[in-house]
């Protein structure tokens, strides 16, 4: 009388009080509804509708700051973008543009997407920024351009997008 009376025939039985893991775990991400009207006093962006825009701020707005201004606080960016190779040398500032444009693009519509830094050394460039999704809007827009070798790693326990770019 031992058997487990829900095991499939011919399987052992699995636990089912297993520990759930969060499907997406982001620290910064708004957790529940702000009151609303919300504003970031240190950008400007609002909180509308579930999600950060810009416009107006409404009068009597309550002040939070938004998840991109917080990563820029704390310095814990959403993604890197790491450039390297001999090609980086002589387009450099054509680079450093184009990680410009994409930024300026992608905040017109998404206020959390915003360039943390950028970092130059003599063979290569490190670009910081809030959003995982902008990390690699920035390298695809650079191999599009530029071909190259380019490569992406994802670390789901922290939500950081580590992408590399390289053209010898």
């Amino acid at each position: 009388m031992g058997e487990n009376q829900n095991a499939t025939p011919g399987r052992a039985s699995q636990r089912r009080d297993r520990l759930i893991r969060e499907r997406e775990h982001d620290t910064y991400k708004v957790r529940g509804k702000l009151p609303g009207p919300t504003v970031c006093p240190e950008c400007g962006a609002i909180y509308r509708d579930g999600r950060w825009v810009w416009g107006s701020t409404p009068a009597g707005a309550n002040q939070v700051p938004c998840p991109a201004c917080q990563r820029v606080r704390d310095r814990y960016p959403g993604g890197y973008l790491a450039l390297s190779g001999g090609f980086l040398a002589e387009h450099r500032e054509e680079i450093i543009a184009l990680a410009h444009n994409v930024e300026a693009r992608a905040k017109q519509q998404h206020p959390l997407k915003r360039l943390m830094g950028i970092e130059e050394s003599e063979d290569a460039i490190e670009i910081t920024v809030t959003h995982p999704n902008l990390a690699r809007a920035i390298g695809e827009a650079v191999r599009h351009a530029y071909q190259g070798e380019l490569d992406f790693h994802y670390t789901e326990d922290e939500n950081v997008l580590r992408v590399r770019w390289d053209r010898s």
